[in-house]
């Protein structure tokens, strides 16, 4: 199947600093989106709070088990709650991205259905199964099948505003889920953590957003410098390659372009040795870094980092900024959409549609 759309332009043309141009070339708004990221943890967090306001919340005492379902966009917040909060969960907690449930689901386990449209077939037949199982099942979701069925069956869900692209609505997502997970007892008091992690990202907006100066402004100027490279972004194993593996979908998403991700210390087990001299021209490497990071880990990256650079590879390590892990990530979460959302603007792209996934649900659909 080939594509419809017009060869996009070089990109050499557009001016990240002229408001002018930005605005006609992100006519879907996904710049401000982007930019809204604090108002969304906020409200997010709220919602997750204030689920289960007219339904019961299912009784956790004798669970053992907790599996998130959810795919793409949907399923992101899994990642993250799972990478974060495991020395706080006192059970195993799994991220599904299937049609089927593991066999141990049963009675004694928390289900909880993540779907920004509410019609995600993959999550709706995991939702079903649960439900025959028996487990405890929780939803996120704007509406859709998934949010009739937990209506018609009573249970709590937390509610997600409409409109957005599921990529776009990572802060409704991630910290609705927190905010519900708290709500069970499940997780201690996060208001803290949330409120320190909105300022950070507002204080990061200012220097990242489309009125920053690109000189100053890192995201407009990772852009121009990625160009048509394909970036490879690494992260620690744990929060940093939750972050690694946001970035490369965003910049498959909003950027339109190939991109890949991994961690460490197991790329420092296969990746590297494809690193070889002269292979690295055509790639540019992110590598994510955190506070608190296992000794072992950061003595790693600099070593790793010089590997890939003697096959050519371009470089630019991205610190996160913030006092919390949550913070932190997010921080890494924003910066990352700001860069893939001007590379996007930059190769001739409006960031928002993502007309391939569209045309291939249809296929499938068709089949």
């Amino acid at each position: 199947m080939t594509s419809s759309a017009p060869r996009p332009p070089s990109g050499e043309s557009i001016d990240l600093d002229d408001a002018t141009a930005i605005r006609a070339a992100d006519p879907s708004g996904m710049l401000a989106t982007v930019g809204a990221l604090a108002e969304h943890v906020r409200s997010g967090y709220r919602a997750g709070r204030g689920a289960a306001e007219d339904t019961a919340l299912p009784v956790i005492d004798d669970v053992t088990s907790i599996v998130f379902c959810g795919m793409g966009g949907s399923a992101v917040a899994g990642d993250i709650v799972g990478s974060l909060y495991r020395d706080r969960l006192t059970m195993p907690f799994e991220t599904i991205r299937s049609p089927e449930l593991p066999a141990y689901v049963g009675r004694r386990t928390l289900v909880v259905c993540s779907s920004y449209s509410g019609n995600t077939a993959e999550t709706l037949a995991c939702f079903e199964e649960a439900v025959v199982r028996g487990a405890r099942v929780l939803a996120i979701t704007s509406g859709g099948t998934l949010g009739a069925r937990t209506r018609q069956l009573g249970f709590a869900t937390t509610p997600l505003p409409p409109g957005f692209q599921p990529r776009a609505a990572i802060g409704h997502l991630v910290f609705g889920l927190l905010g519900l997970l708290e709500r069970t007892g499940l997780l201690p008091p996060l208001e803290g953590e949330v409120e320190e992690t909105a300022r950070v990202l507002e204080g990061l907006r200012t220097r990242l957003g489309p009125e920053a100066a690109g000189e100053g402004n890192l995201a407009k100027d990772l852009a121009r410098r990625i160009g048509s490279r394909v970036p490879v972004i690494w992260g620690a194993q744990g929060v940093g390659s939750v972050a690694a593996m946001r970035w490369k979908t965003q910049l498959n998403e909003n950027g339109k372009v190939p991109a890949f991700s991994s961690a460490l210390p197991e790329l420092d087990h296969n990746e590297v040795v494809g690193w070889t001299p002269g292979v690295g021209t055509g790639f540019f490497l992110i590598p994510l870094r955190l506070d608190g990071e296992h000794p072992d880990i950061a003595r790693r990256f600099p070593l790793s980092i010089d590997i890939v650079q003697a096959a050519g590879v371009e470089v630019e390590e991205i610190m996160a900024v913030g006092a919390s892990p949550l913070s932190q990530l997010f921080s890494l979460v924003l910066t990352g959409d700001y860069v893939s959302a001007y590379l996007g603007i930059l190769r001739g792209f409006d960031p928002t549609p993502v007309e391939v996934i569209d045309r291939l649900k249809a296929a499938l659909a068709d089949a």
